[in-house]
């Protein structure tokens, strides 16, 4: 018996705005703390915590520096967070054919 596509899914990766993040983070190359905290409309505080689990997961790099005077954060995946993705999406997608796939019992 094949092991189910669910079984793949990475649990660090795909809980929802993590998933965001390293999919935003994948197409930007490289994105800014306010652009994630803006588009996934998290408080600060909650999108650190998720950086926070993707870093020590080395899933993702964190720069600090400046742009002119104010202070920035950028987010860019690492090579095992690309890699994480890639696994991720193709679990997903051999979920959805599943499901497509799957005949509906008549009612």
């Amino acid at each position: 018996m094949s092991d189910h596509p669910a079984n793949g899914l990475d649990d660090v990766v795909h809980q929802r705005v993590r998933l965001g993040i390293m999919t935003i983070a994948h197409q930007a190359r490289q994105v800014e703390f306010g652009f994630l905290r803006t588009t996934l409309q998290l408080t600060a505080g909650n999108l650190g915590q998720h950086l926070t689990v993707l870093e020590k997961a080395e899933l993702i790099r964190i720069e600090k520096g400046y742009e002119g005077k104010r202070p920035r954060t950028w987010v860019s995946l690492t090579a095992a967070g690309q890699a994480a993705l890639r696994e991720e999406i193709a679990h997903l997608k051999q979920l959805i054919q599943q499901v497509e796939q799957a005949q509906t019992p008549p009612h």
